[in-house]
């Protein structure tokens, strides 16, 4: 399906009637269901196949619809709101009674954010439903930029609104808001420094196993095939012809089968968004191996380097050492 308005109430019609809608947003696509239905939701894990005790975000299209879904009301929420919104920033606050706990994976808290897409913000509009909305992909797995991703690697969506290849390319970055300031649980394309020219950072709590966001366990974002980061050491061992390579600009350091590069300018942010899609096209290319290069943990570079090691934790290389 496309993005017209023709689509979009036939995709919001399926929302209200407790079925799965994937939908374009400036990060990535997601897979919506209606937010205070627990049986839509629950279709949402399973479909994914995602662990119960990861939480969901939770889509709006206004401040006054997020006011429902929590009982928080500090003022730092409306601060962080009115800069960010709609953008890719999502704000973990206590959760009101209206939000099922299959949506917060039973905790007290509960993420919002109001996407910067006007395909999303139409469809939240027209349903009428805050939208639960991870990214649309199996669990773990390579987000969706495109369309066709969820296509391909998602069978059994009832509607894919096509809206083209998403802006931001890497997924919101999240914090958790406490009377005291705001503590990052995902770094995204709104950076710290972003935030605390606005709020206060909190001290950090005690460890906890707890997980408070999506995308924070070690291992995510992983194609399936093995994935690296770019070293020299690793360079020297492998085979280029069995390779693919993602960098910011040329040349590759090796004569790859396959190199994407993405950046030419090195502007870190053309980097975030075609590094999924670069990921994806890879993993089915006949290689045995992805390597990228990494990045400063500078600016968005912070969020960037987050997806690459996560997408290659625990992966080795086929070819040795």
């Amino acid at each position: 399906m496309t993005g017209n308005k023709k689509d979009i109430k036939e995709a919001a019609a399926f929302i209200r009637a407790g079925k799965l809608v994937a939908f374009p947003t400036e990060t990535v696509y997601g897979l919506g269901a209606n937010a205070l239905d627990p049986l839509a939701v629950a279709k949402i894990y399973e479909l994914k196949e995602r662990p119960s005790f990861d939480p969901l975000i939770v889509h709006v299209d206004s401040i006054a619809r997020a006011e429902t879904l929590t009982t928080f009301r500090n003022k730092m929420m409306y601060t962080l709101a009115e800069a960010f919104w709609p953008g890719p920033l999502t704000l973990v606050v206590p959760k009101s009674d209206v939000v099922p706990d299959i949506v917060s994976s039973g905790l007290p808290t509960v993420g919002i954010r109001m996407p910067d897409h006007p395909i999303a913000l139409e469809l939240i509009r027209e349903a009428d439903r805050p939208l639960a909305a991870p990214s649309a992909n199996k669990f773990g797995r390579i987000s969706p930029t495109r369309a066709w991703h969820v296509d391909r690697y998602l069978p059994g969506v009832d509607k894919v609104l096509d809206g083209g290849i998403t802006r931001v390319g890497i997924e919101s970055t999240i914090v958790a808001l406490q009377e005291d300031g705001f503590r990052l649980l995902r770094p995204g394309a709104i950076t710290r420094n972003d935030l605390l020219r606005l709020v206060p950072e909190a001290p950090e709590l005690p460890g906890s196993s707890i997980t408070e966001a999506p995308g924070m366990m070690d291992s995510h974002y992983s194609p399936v095939i093995p994935f690296m980061l770019s070293t020299p050491e690793l360079i020297q061992s492998i085979d280029p012809e069995r390779t693919g390579y993602i960098g910011l600009s040329g040349p590759a350091p090796a004569p790859f089968k396959e190199v994407r590069l993405l950046a030419e300018d090195g502007d870190l942010s053309k980097y975030a968004a075609g590094l999924f899609g670069a990921m994806h096209d890879l993993q089915h290319a006949g290689l045995e191996l992805i390597i990228a290069e990494p990045v400063p943990k500078e600016g968005i570079g912070v969020a960037i380097m987050d997806r690459l090691l996560k997408a290659s934790f625990g992966h080795s290389s086929p070819f040795g050492k």
